[in-house]
């Protein structure tokens, strides 16, 4: 049995048997689809949202960064890939996620922006979030203030320190030490350009509090006699960076004789050493210099720097703990030493 079937006026034969499935109707506006099996379904899309649009960092140090956070939020039917971040401003960098990164409908991730300005002054900038999402570009607003930091000073103490006559082979230590002003410093480095002399008693690095102060070891060990100098720099970072000090030391040879004193312990209170002085002897006793060079804290000294032939005076001074020296002791004078 044949019959014709009408679809916009166009006769589409129908064959005995079969079922219309698809026709394709060509009109001036092109060719549309009709299926016999139900409607076409539709893609879904992702939307990109920002828990908030701007970011103020408030007021931050210059030599330091601070880092916050936002959170991106698809909220459309379809996964998105942000593929890239771009900002307006060196002051500002992005810090995490790494890209491209994927978020799926319903899903979250959290955006890290640092601020380290590099001025003083306020920066301003804007984030652009570019994505596959139904928006392309999203923006995030960035704000901050760069401000002054207050750095502290560092001052070696003393300026220059002397070390005195240490024999060839042996060594000499002297006592220095570090202090901060105005705001903590931290000490990273300390070293001499001269091997003859080594540095002691710091664990770096050390953060020394304002008003604080550490104690630090010099230690002089001559190769050759003769005169030597360093010079010590501390690196910090305090304004200025390097603090430098002066080393001084002579290196003598092995004494053929020496003299060995001993004395009776000061019955004054709260003593912690004692100062030995020599002068020469032609008659009477010329001026005295010391020559310890750190506080001796026993009763006993050997003098090793004697030269053959001459002749001395010696005597000592106690110091207590506020560093106050007494007068001389009784004086022992015209120590001979023997000529070669």
């Amino acid at each position: 049995m044949r019959g014709t079937i009408h679809v916009n006026s166009v006769q589409v034969p129908r064959l005995a048997g079969a079922s219309l499935v698809f026709a394709c109707i060509c009109i001036l506006s092109g060719c549309l689809g009709v299926s016999s099996g139900g409607s076409m379904s539709q893609q879904g899309t992702g939307a990109l949202s920002l828990s908030s649009s701007t970011i103020d960092f408030g007021s931050v140090g210059t030599s330091s960064s601070k880092t916050m956070t936002v959170s991106a939020t698809n909220s459309g039917t379809a996964s998105i890939t942000i593929s890239s971040m771009a900002v307006s401003s060196k002051a500002f960098s992005l810090v995490a996620p790494s890209l491209p990164v994927t978020i799926a409908a319903g899903q979250s991730t959290t955006l890290s922006v640092m601020f380290a300005p590099a001025s003083t002054g306020a920066f301003s900038a804007t984030l652009a979030i570019t994505s596959d999402a139904s928006s392309p570009v999203t923006n995030l607003s960035l704000s901050g203030t760069g401000t002054a930091v207050n750095q502290g000073q560092l001052g070696v103490s003393p300026a220059s320190l002397g070390l005195g006559n240490v024999v060839v082979g042996t060594s000499g230590t002297a006592s220095g030490s570090l202090t901060a002003s105005g705001a903590s410093v931290t000490v990273t480095g300390v070293t001499t350009d001269n091997s003859e002399f080594s540095i002691g008693g710091l664990s770096l690095p050390v953060t020394i509090p304002a008003g604080q102060s550490v104690p630090f070891t010099v230690t002089f060990s001559p190769q050759v006699t003769g005169a030597a100098s360093a010079k010590l720099t501390v690196t910090s970072n305090a304004q200025p960076s390097t603090e430098v000090e002066g080393l001084a030391g002579t290196g003598t040879a092995a004494p053929t004789h020496t003299v060995n004193l001993a004395w009776n312990s000061s019955t004054s209170p709260n003593i912690v050493g004692y100062n030995v002085y020599r002068s020469a002897f032609a008659g009477s006793c010329a001026s005295f210099a010391k020559i310890n060079p750190v506080l001796n804290t026993s009763t006993l000294y050997s003098d090793a720097t004697v030269t053959d032939g001459a002749s001395y005076c010696y005597a000592t001074s106690a110091v207590d703990t506020s560093n106050h020296e007494s007068s001389y002791s009784n004086i022992v004078s015209n120590v001979q030493i023997p000529a070669p």
